[in-house]
């Protein structure tokens, strides 16, 4: 693991860099996090994608905000002050921002003679899921997937809903949902996998019976090992068949 730095039109992103053992290049994967911020569980999560042959770039996401060392984002949704911070802290995060900053990312990691591209993936969870899928739109020629694990509000009726850009997107897009997620209920499922369909984008779409909102991310009081391993093994299945060439 690397700690590095990349240049963005608002500043200086903070950022961690994985790669594997070896000289390379190998495809390369940006891992955003949740609204927690960079953590070990996500560190954990990015060694393992390393370990399976990518590159990882984990940005902090918040970093107009401050450094990821010093954002301090432990404590619980059941705290209303915590709650509305992390929910002011992801207002910041508007879709033109996201198109800067994952300009920034791509550029960066386009110059790493470690990286094999064109082509780079995307995984997104909870509050990123939306952004693995603005990624996928608005660079449509470079990102190969999207991955997004219990990505909360991925269909609104507000008119910049991620849900909305499915139909700028030439790569695939993989979703895992929770059956117990009030960030994406059943009806916002049907209003993605609609809007998904009628796009006529490549797509997956899954809904794990049992799980709950953050079941992928190991710490986490809703980690549910058996879904978590299921979304490994998808992440590696759309990474290995996109990122192949």
């Amino acid at each position: 693991m690397e700690d590095i730095e990349l240049q963005t039109r608002d500043g200086a992103m903070d950022a961690k860099l994985f790669q594997p053992e070896g000289r390379g290049p190998w495809p390369a994967v940006i891992l955003l996090t949740d609204a927690l911020g960079i953590r070990p569980a996500f560190e954990h999560m990015a060694q393992r994608l390393a370990d399976g042959g990518y590159v990882v770039l984990l940005p902090n996401v918040f970093y107009r905000e401050g450094r990821a060392a010093s954002l301090d984002l432990n404590g619980t949704f059941a705290d209303e002050a915590f709650r509305k911070r992390i929910y002011a802290l992801i207002a910041t995060l508007t879709p033109e921002r996201l198109r800067d900053d994952g300009a920034a990312q791509l550029d960066f990691l386009s110059r790493l003679p470690q990286v094999r591209g064109p082509k780079v993936g995307v995984a997104g969870y909870c509050m990123s899921g939306s952004i693995a899928v603005r990624l996928a739109a608005d660079f449509p020629d470079t990102v190969a997937a999207a991955v997004s694990n219990h990505g909360g509000r991925l269909a609104t009726e507000s008119p910049d809903s991620a849900h909305l850009r499915v139909g700028d997107v030439r790569g695939e897009l993989v979703f895992g949902h929770a059956d117990q997620d009030s960030s994406m209920p059943a009806d916002a499922i049907l209003r993605l996998e609609t809007a998904l369909k009628n796009a006529g984008v490549r797509h997956q779409s899954r809904l794990r019976v049992g799980a709950r909102h953050g079941y992928a991310v190991d710490g986490s009081a809703t980690y549910d090992k058996d879904a978590a391993e299921q979304h490994w093994r998808e992440l590696f299945d759309v990474f290995g068949r996109t990122l192949s060439t």
